[in-house]
């Protein structure tokens, strides 16, 4: 079924592209944190204030299904990330240690979701992949899907799963190792930026890996590689 050679990239409508990366930033990252901090301001619980916050990937979601007429996975998979963190905040005492060792636990879990995704018929990088390398246009879209057809693809598309999953595993481990080595006040600072710093290096690993499998798919005259990795 599968061609020698990836078909070229439908072009890419940068405006719309643009508009898109700031509404996923904007409902799915600043919303949260401003929603989450307004309702602790305001008295809210632990538990209100996350369940509150996933409001903005819901507001995603409703504005992707009537641009696009699809369901954005990405914010999907927000909401799923914060339901579990409201879970986690809900169950058990509420020990401030506790607390913050469970929010690793949910990076952890999240991890472990993404390395068992490697079972299914797509890992889950490729659908983060495809909200982030296309503009959404249903040309994109099925160009970005019609990729998968190609070896190439499918190894950097699992490769980048595995790398994703175990370096979140690798961070919820850390952050427990630090919430209960250091004073609460320490943990905190360390559960606000460790997350961060991160993912930072897995974006940096990322583009690093793909840049790699791109050149070595042109050594090795493997036209299917370059492609997939110069999509990422």
């Amino acid at each position: 079924m599968s061609s020698t050679t990836s078909p070229p990239a439908p072009a890419r409508k940068q405006k719309a592209a643009a508009i898109g990366w700031l509404l996923t930033i904007g409902f799915n990252v600043v919303a949260p944190i401003l929603i989450h901090n307004f309702a602790h301001a305001h008295g809210a619980s632990e538990f209100t204030a996350i369940l509150l916050s996933g409001l903005g990937p819901v507001a995603d979601t409703a504005v992707y299904l009537a641009w696009h007429r699809r369901v954005d996975e990405f914010a999907v998979i927000s909401l799923i990330f914060l339901a579990l963190s409201g879970v986690a905040a809900l169950v058990g005492p509420h020990d401030a240690k506790l607390l913050l060792a469970k929010d690793s636990l949910v990076t952890g879990l999240f991890g472990l979701v993404l390395l068992a995704s490697l079972v299914a018929s797509r890992p889950m990088m490729f659908y983060f992949g495809r909200k982030f390398a296309t503009d959404g246009t249903q040309e994109q879209v099925a160009w970005w899907n019609g990729l998968w057809q190609f070896e190439g693809f499918r190894r950097v598309q699992r490769n980048l799963t595995i790398g994703w999953g175990i370096g979140f595993v690798i961070e919820a481990v850390l952050r427990v190792v630090f919430v209960y080595s250091l004073s609460n006040g320490q943990a905190l600072a360390v559960n606000n930026v460790l997350p961060y710093a991160f993912t930072g290096g897995l974006i940096f690993w990322t583009m690093k890996y793909a840049r790699r499998a791109q050149a070595r798919g042109r050594a090795l005259g493997a036209p299917e590689a370059p492609a997939a990795a110069g999509a990422l």
